[in-house]
């Protein structure tokens, strides 16, 4: 039986991982894809705290490096349900194994937003992405598109041009939510075109995709542009799901104030997955933290 286990290698749970094992705990870390969370995809991190510039992939390696180094111990293995208790005990149950526990802390983000229109899925990996930084040099000097108006879309596009002959940063209003230093590399870049206020209704193409449809949002009139890609960054949605019996959420996400306790006692969440109004790097190793001790301080007093 382990101490506690952990849900989700990402930034939060690896986080949550350093300070667990710094306190003594014996720890488990479940993984469904990929140590790193999102933060892999993401060239150059610029806004975590004494860090000038690194990049997601070198970021997400120092902490499994710490992590493993203090004894954690990772499964690439994805978690499909939490069963038992606080008075009986955990037991984390994955697609290959099973894990007791007597605390649980929940880190597994959210996943990218779909559009949900027709082709969307058919064209995945046929020129409609969700990741720059992993299909981008598929398409060098070719024309893409990038859809979305926030901090990723804005990077996305940036990253690109770089790359590709052109690109399209397409946003449904005229203004971006993203950091005004990056909203003015975008504009300031002969290759990227900005087009406002629009949104993407159709995907065009049979083996790849070849164009896409645009709505403007304000008079409704339909436009096409021919390209190779379109690098979806509309935001995203938790995956939390497997624990909706077990855990209050509110749209999915996992309900729990700053100290990060659920509504089971010794379930704790930390992260993206977590409701909360600011969702950022910085935020998710603030909640492993959180979550970390807070777990800690549980199993201290069930023992």
């Amino acid at each position: 039986m382990a101490d506690i286990v952990i849900i989700g290698a990402g930034p939060a749970g690896m986080s949550a991982a350093i300070y667990a094992r710094r306190a003594g705990m014996s720890t488990v870390i479940f993984e469904a894809d990929m140590y790193g969370g999102q933060i892999v995809n993401t060239p150059e991190v610029e806004n975590y705290p004494a860090i000038q510039k690194i990049s997601g992939f070198d970021f997400a390696m120092n902490l499994y490096n710490q992590a493993s180094d203090l004894g954690a111990e990772f499964r690439m293995e994805p978690v499909v349900a939490i069963e038992g208790d606080a008075e009986t005990g955990f037991r984390v149950r994955s697609e290959y194994s099973t894990e007791e526990a007597k605390a649980v802390i929940i880190a597994t983000g959210a996943k990218n937003r779909h559009i949900g229109i027709e082709n969307e899925e058919r064209l995945t990996g046929r020129g409609v992405s969700y990741c720059a930084t992993c299909d981008g040099a598929f398409f060098k000097g070719k024309d893409v598109a990038v859809f979305g108006g926030g901090n990723t879309a804005v990077e996305d596009a940036l990253y690109l041009a770089n790359i590709v002959n052109k690109v399209y940063l397409i946003h449904r209003r005229n203004e971006f939510r993203a950091e005004k230093a990056l909203v003015d590399q975008a504009v300031a870049n002969d290759r990227i075109e900005i087009v406002t206020p629009k949104v993407v209704t159709a995907l065009k193409g049979e083996d790849k995709l070849t164009a896409i449809s645009l709505s403007d949002m304000a008079d409704g009139r339909e436009t096409m542009i021919d390209v190779d890609a379109l690098f979806i960054a509309i935001g995203q949605v938790p995956a939390a799901a497997p624990f909706a019996a077990v855990v209050e959420q509110d749209n999915g996400y996992i309900v729990a104030g700053e100290d990060c306790k659920t509504s089971a006692p010794g379930i704790f969440v930390a992260g993206d997955g977590r409701t909360k109004n600011v969702r950022q790097l910085t935020t998710a190793a603030s909640d492993g933290a959180v979550a970390a001790l807070a777990a800690c301080d549980f199993v201290r007093a069930s023992r």
